[in-house]
């Protein structure tokens, strides 16, 4: 194999990409600050237990994992950055009340997966601890939104679930592990047919709920339907007004809003509103979150905690291509008022490229569609090229 060849899903990120992705990070962290979420940078590398506590080990699979040679014990390259972040808040920050965090960091899975089908995804997301309200849910998914429409994001639309319905539903059919487990699969496939067979021992309220869960997909009349269809139980009551508040807020922010009660994404993971972002033109999701308040639990402080991520790398992907910004070409001078020309520019952000001496033949590929020149005796100027 040849020394420049990269393992398959792992790519470079070429110089134009990556201007595009910084640019975009650094004003995604901004909107972020000003929201009063706080950057932390955990570490690429945990012990495994760490990396998976509280996930009900839907990561397991995704981690790389290596022996440490200092303890010997077992080690992950982390897949997600939230659990991460839940241990920080959990053990580290420890306060009491509201804490809101966000990252940039990149990630390691051992599958590809999102818009960029890469095994090395840019993970950017936020998460917020402390409250238990539906207002945290509704200021979490609306900086969602203001962030992909920052990124240009065009045509948004919002599904919503959650997943309580289904945990209700469980705990009221007296469901065991084994049993929910191959429910929870067969929902996610929609396999109505399958379910029919697979519930029929059940008592008839569950039968018909679970069942009617894989036709409650749609607008808003999916909730009007739900509430004549599913028992009404407390939690479930509850949960369907949330998503009710939720999606009014949203549509204040010009998103499309629909909802698929029988996405149970994250289910070990998740305890309550689930949320996946799409975009007209893309063929798969552009962000996702929801709410996780077990996963404090197993690190020791129980706190309730939501949040969403992104993959910015997808992300820019699934964006229309920018032209390239041109910059100015200035000839190898030590003039000082040339210098200081130059450093005027600069402070402008304007992008501008000494040519050093021996290379005029190669000016094309320095991306330069104006050039300094020297009009009369101490005046340089800026012309097209």
């Amino acid at each position: 194999m040849r020394n420049w060849l990269l393992p398959e899903y792992i790519e470079d990120v070429l110089p134009a990409e990556a201007l595009r992705m910084e640019q975009l990070r650094r004003q995604l962290l901004d909107l972020f600050h000003v929201h009063g979420y706080q950057l932390v940078i955990p570490p690429l590398l945990e012990y495994l237990e760490s990396l998976i506590t509280g996930t009900g080990h839907d990561l397991d699979l995704s981690i790389f994992k290596v022996v440490d040679q200092l303890s010997g014990r077992l080690m992950g390259v982390r897949a997600d950055i939230t659990p991460q972040t839940a241990r920080i808040d959990a053990h580290l920050l420890n306060q009491q009340g509201v804490t809101r965090l966000c990252y940039a960091d990149s990630v390691l899975r051992t599958k590809p997966s999102g818009l960029a089908q890469t095994r090395q995804p840019l993970q950017v997301g936020a998460e917020l601890y402390g409250h238990a309200g539906i207002e945290s849910d509704i200021e979490i998914q609306c900086m969602m939104v203001q962030a992909l429409q920052l990124a240009g994001v065009q045509s948004l639309q919002i599904d919503l679930s959650h997943v309580g319905i289904f945990r209700s539903l469980i705990r009221r059919g007296g469901i065991g592990k084994e049993l929910e487990a191959e429910l929870y699969e067969v929902l996610q496939s929609k396999d109505k047919a399958t379910l029919a067979e697979m519930v029929q021992k059940l008592e008839p309220v569950v039968q018909q709920a679970l069942l009617a869960l894989t036709d409650l997909n749609g607008g808003s009349e999916v909730l009007q339907a739900a509430q004549t269809r599913l028992p009404q139980q407390a939690e479930i009551k509850l949960a369907l007004q949330d998503l009710r508040r939720v999606a009014q807020q949203l549509e204040k922010t010009g998103a499309g809003v629909s909802f698929d009660l029988a996405e149970l994404r994250g289910y070990h993971y998740h305890s309550g509103l689930v949320f996946t972002a799409y975009a007209q033109g893309c063929a798969g999701p552009l962000a996702m979150g929801g709410r996780y308040d077990e996963v404090g639990e197993a690190f020791g402080r129980a706190r309730a905690a939501t949040g969403f991520s992104l993959d910015l790398r997808g992300l820019v992907t699934a964006l229309p291509v920018a032209e390239a910004i041109k910059g100015i070409l200035a000839p190898y001078n030590d003039d000082a008022v040339l210098q200081e020309k130059i450093r005027e520019l600069r402070a402008g952000g304007e992008v501008v490229v000494v040519d050093l001496p021996g290379h005029e033949a190669h000016r094309a590929e320095l991306n330069c569609d104006r050039m300094l020149v020297s009009k009369k005796k101490g005046v340089w100027e800026v012309v097209s090229c």
